[in-house]
């Protein structure tokens, strides 16, 4: 018997979106609150890593998502002319039957996790969100932004990394800024990109791209952060299209699309990770609400789909909601976490600190044998 009957879990990213297919699926009734009145057109495109497959595997959605991503298994190194230097075979942290790494377009994976999480019976309510909690030892009354309310067993925070469950908790953690911002652009794919292939050096402290699928991938550039970055859309596509000016072999190609493009988005990099215990009572944070960090390592959605999978194995094989649950949860995910969220910030400060001699991949290294490892 599961530790709960009835379970809110708020927001329906990557993270909410893993735990309630498992939930529903055996039996608990769970409602997710999405304050976007659409919950499959967020975002461009997304890398993502083995250990985060292994769990769309156990979830039963990797044909799906296999069918409609890009896999790869290897990372490219160039120079800012586009000249090859270096081709590393990538980790398949997810096992040796899946590939290392997929490249996938956001929405199409938000509308798969979506589509899994209706039909093993979760109830989807998009353009709502939550007003306020009143948690008791038995179960959490929650009042919602249309006026209706309902009590629930558990309340899942899973709203990302400007949390307002979080807020609503009590709990103080914010995120911090890291000193860069990347500008992402999704477009055409040239038939030569293959897998994701990177560049240090040049305007730029990175500049890369990633097949999405059989047509797409999306293209970036980090650089230190701004207050001055352009707010509309003509005006980033300008920005964004001479960064690119640096760089050459595919980028020569991306340009016009970029100067194109209305959808240029511009984000400054933050870092969270809210100490342990991500519950107050019956309300508990997973994914970006609980930790988030630099995309150095690639890892922030795969660590928020581990805790959904973690969380989600330890409510169905208790018989009660109690500290202990708790403890077993926050054990097996933060020391994990901290260590991926140390090792993106400290290669974030590597290439602003300019460090020649970093390890950076010794370091990248460490994170793979870690969460190759089941959490």
């Amino acid at each position: 018997m599961a530790a709960v009957n009835t379970v809110l879990v708020v927001g329906a990213g990557t993270s909410g979106l893993a735990l309630a297919v498992p939930l529903a699926r055996a039996g608990v009734r769970v409602e997710v609150a999405e304050i976007r009145t659409r919950t499959d057109t967020l975002g461009s495109g997304i890398t993502i890593q083995g250990n985060a497959l292994r769990v769309l595997r156990d979830l039963g959605v990797w044909e799906e998502v296999a069918a409609r991503g890009f896999p790869f298994d290897s990372l490219g190194i160039r120079t800012p002319d586009g000249t090859l230097v270096a081709e590393i075979p990538d980790a398949r942290t997810g096992g040796p039957d899946l590939p290392a790494t997929l490249g996938m377009d956001r929405p199409e994976l938000a509308a798969i996790l979506t589509r899994a999480a209706r039909g093993a019976g979760a109830v989807i309510r998009p353009g709502l969100t939550v007003r306020s909690l009143t948690p008791s030892p038995e179960d959490v009354e929650v009042l919602f932004s249309d006026g209706t309310s309902g009590r629930y067993d558990l309340v899942v925070g899973a709203d990302g990394v400007r949390s307002a469950t979080r807020r609503m908790m009590g709990v103080d953690d914010v995120p911090e800024p890291t000193g860069m911002a990347i500008w992402r652009v999704h477009t055409r794919r040239p038939p030569r990109v293959e897998r994701t292939e990177l560049v240090y050096g040049g305007p730029c402290f990175i500049a890369g791209y990633c097949p999405t699928g059989p047509d797409t991938m999306y293209a970036y550039l980090v650089e230190r952060a701004r207050d001055d970055a352009p707010a509309d859309g003509a005006g980033r596509a300008a920005h964004m299209r001479r960064l690119s000016e640096g760089y050459g072999g595919v980028w020569d190609t991306l340009r016009a699309d970029i100067a194109a493009s209305a959808d240029v988005n511009y984000t400054w990099i933050e870092s969270l990770l809210v100490e342990r215990p991500w519950n107050r009572g019956r309300v508990v944070l997973i994914g970006d609400a609980a930790h988030a960090c630099p995309p150095t390592v690639a890892q922030g959605a795969a660590q928020g789909m581990e805790d959904a999978w973690v969380l989600a194995e330890l409510l169905l094989g208790a018989d009660r909601v109690d500290r202990d649950l708790f403890d077993a949860f926050t054990d097996r995910r933060y020391d994990r976490v901290r260590a991926v969220v140390d090792a993106s910030v400290t290669i974030g400060r590597w290439q602003l600190e300019g460090v020649r001699d970093a390890d950076v991949p010794g370091l990248m290294r460490e994170v793979a044998a870690l969460v190759t490892e089941r959490p």
